[in-house]
């Protein structure tokens, strides 16, 4: 199907891909803050995730080590968030800001030698004849596990945050600290844990930009989406079937001018780049500007928690 010289499969299976970056890192962003943890370092992590995992799987020819890699740097570059702000009570918006910048700088360095080198093919998942069916083929099923990955993880942190007892301590430390560790929980212990998953999934949506959407090495590779994941997590009111909604709104944002140009519209690409951080700016306003706005955001958000207090 093709209107206005856009093929709508295409772009919609685009849309799919541009977004999984995002929805990984929204994702784990979206744990973290439900615990009452505020981590502005979601950029450095999918940075150092990506440099991360194209340099393992550049080494040993494996996209699989490569996303492995990326996972475990930024769980480890989480860390050290953790340990500033659960250990020396540091403050989280100044910490998440710096580790961003050391995030940016890191990456600088270990991606020197990479640059224009292509990594191992991360390749689609079979799906047999369900890749010729017309419209739905190309839209649907000629994707790799990471989309699919993606979706599913849409479903296990929204059973995780409202069906589980794990998800309820969660909801139940980040609303209010002081209570939850009155009740015998370990407020910090369990933020680490959600800093690391959050860490982990940041991670993985880097190396997936250095592996399959870009692909190669360059500096700054992440762009700005880290950012872009923030504000989708209070676009999406911290509730994470909204925040599929909003990656698949801003991916396809992010897509939808490299569409525009191979179909020779002519619109400047200053226009087409701008757009998608633009429009974030423009919903954090709105949301800001609502009256209720911070309904549904953790009462203990960005609050440290000392037990001795």
């Amino acid at each position: 199907m093709i209107i206005g010289g856009i093929d709508i499969a295409v772009l919609m299976a685009s849309l799919m891909v541009g977004s999984v970056p995002i929805l990984l890192a929204a994702l784990g962003e979206t744990v973290v803050e439900r615990s009452g943890v505020l981590n502005l370092g979601v950029e450095g992590m999918m940075i150092i995730g990506a440099v991360s995992g194209f340099i393992a799987a550049v080494t040993f020819q494996s996209p699989i080590l490569g996303f492995l890699a990326g996972a475990a740097c930024g769980a480890a570059f989480s860390l050290i968030f953790a340990f500033l702000v659960l250990v020396l009570q540091a403050n989280q918006v100044a910490t998440g800001l710096a580790l961003t910048l050391v995030g940016i700088g890191i990456s600088s360095l270990a991606g020197q030698g990479f640059n224009g080198i292509k990594p191992p093919v991360t390749g689609a998942v079979p799906m047999g004849p369900l890749r010729d069916i017309p419209f739905l083929g190309p839209m649907l099923f000629r994707h790799d596990w990471v989309v699919w990955f993606g979706l599913a993880m849409v479903a296990v942190t929204w059973w995780l945050l409202n069906r589980s007892r794990a998800g309820l301590i969660i909801r139940a430390v980040g609303e209010n600290h002081e209570a939850a560790h009155a009740l015998g929980y370990k407020v910090n212990r369990i933020r680490l844990l959600c800093i690391l998953f959050g860490g982990a999934m940041a991670g993985i949506g880097g190396a997936y930009i250095s592996l399959v959407r870009v692909p190669q090495w360059t500096d700054n590779i992440t762009n700005g989406i880290g950012w872009i994941a923030l504000a989708i997590v209070v676009f999406a009111s911290w509730r994470p079937g909204r925040v599929l909604f909003g990656a698949w709104l801003f991916g396809g944002l992010l897509v939808l001018g490299p569409n525009l140009q191979a179909a020779e519209y002519r619109i400047p690409v200053e226009y087409l780049s701008m757009a998608p951080y633009l429009i974030t700016i423009v919903v954090l306003v709105v949301m800001s500007a609502r009256k209720g706005a911070r309904m549904g955001a953790p009462a203990s958000l960005g609050q440290n928690f000392h037990a001795s207090r």
